[in-house]
């Protein structure tokens, strides 16, 4: 490790969050660093079609959005580093970060680290994980090209998932451990029309029991599906591959014991007078899909990374 490299901010992330935050904070002329983190772009970088980014009118992919985002911010001189946070000392100013590459020491730092998706929590996800268990269509869907695939979850992620790859593949079986989707009606309603015309097979108040297969692959998924008197029968479904989208688990784990935290995701003021971003220690924000279990929309992470620049700008004006 060599000299240690001082900003008067350091952004961790580089979704939607912390390119709007280094935009915002350049613009203040606080000459920003922005960190990027293991996965660049963030979980948009995995999103074949956008749809609802207000002023986009014709559908845009996630990658090309999370590449105008990094222009903008390079447009306004935020200085964009390819490393990886792995360890944090916030108990004195400057705060303290070591990463992969090199040590970094900042003013206020802004937390915007994004998720990765969830797993369902079964031994035969991990050995299948790359043969056959995928949390990315657009990453992975070709491969299923004219062949049986599932689905399992009931939000936006799972139905946009389902609606992708029911282009190409065979058929879809989509498995929702409820009665009904949170999902929006818009999607639900192309949903509809796919299972109409027997592309996708529903699964309604069906959970995964195991993931079957052999050395090459996963072939089979044994479900527990409950009918409205509770009753419950197991089913055997012959597929090639099964993509997980159940939610995500928030990127924290380095703030454990560091910050005031519940439930994984970092806990914000969320006041009325300002400061909506800051954390449990003064100077340090956060922003997106840490601090979001609810909305996880880019427009949202978006905009907290504005809040989140705006906020470290008050706090170094203070201070």
């Amino acid at each position: 490790m060599g000299k240690i490299k001082h900003a008067k901010v350091i952004i961790l992330g580089s979704g939607p969050a912390g390119y709007t935050a280094g935009i915002y904070a350049s613009r203040a002329n606080l000459k920003p660093i922005l960190i990027t983190g293991i996965n660049k772009g963030g979980q948009l970088m995995n999103t074949n079609e956008i749809e609802n980014w207000p002023g986009d009118i014709n559908t845009i992919t996630g990658a090309e959005l999370m590449n105008r985002m990094y222009q903008h911010a390079i447009k306004f001189q935020t200085e964009i580093i390819s490393d990886h946070i792995h360890s944090v000392n916030f108990e004195k100013k400057p705060f303290y970060l070591i990463g992969d590459n090199n040590q970094y020491s900042a003013d206020s730092i802004i937390i915007a680290t994004g998720a990765n998706p969830r797993y369902l929590g079964l031994e035969a996800e991990k050995f299948f994980k790359g043969r056959g268990v995928s949390t990315c269509a657009v990453c992975d869907g070709f491969f299923y090209k004219g062949k049986e695939v599932a689905v399992v979850g009931g939000g936006n992620t799972a139905i946009e998932e389902t609606l992708y790859l029911s282009n190409f593949v065979e058929k879809v079986h989509l498995i929702h451990r409820r009665d009904n989707f949170s999902a929006e009606k818009i999607l639900l309603n192309r949903l509809k029309e796919k299972i109409n015309n027997k592309k996708v097979i529903l699964y309604l108040n069906s959970t995964i029991k195991n993931i079957l297969g052999n050395t090459f692959g996963v072939n089979r998924l044994l479900i527990t599906q409950k009918n409205l008197k509770k009753e419950e029968k197991e089913l055997n479904i012959t597929i090639s591959g099964l993509f997980v989208a159940i939610g995500y688990v928030p990127n924290t784990n380095i703030f454990i014991d560091k910050l005031q935290m519940e439930n994984g995701y970092i806990k914000v003021l969320c006041g009325s007078h300002g400061n909506y971003t800051q954390t449990s220690i003064p100077g340090i924000f956060a922003a997106g899909d840490v601090i979001d279990h609810v909305y996880k929309q880019a427009i949202t992470s978006s905009a907290s990374g504005c809040m989140a620049a705006l906020d470290s700008e008050r706090y170094l004006n203070s201070s």
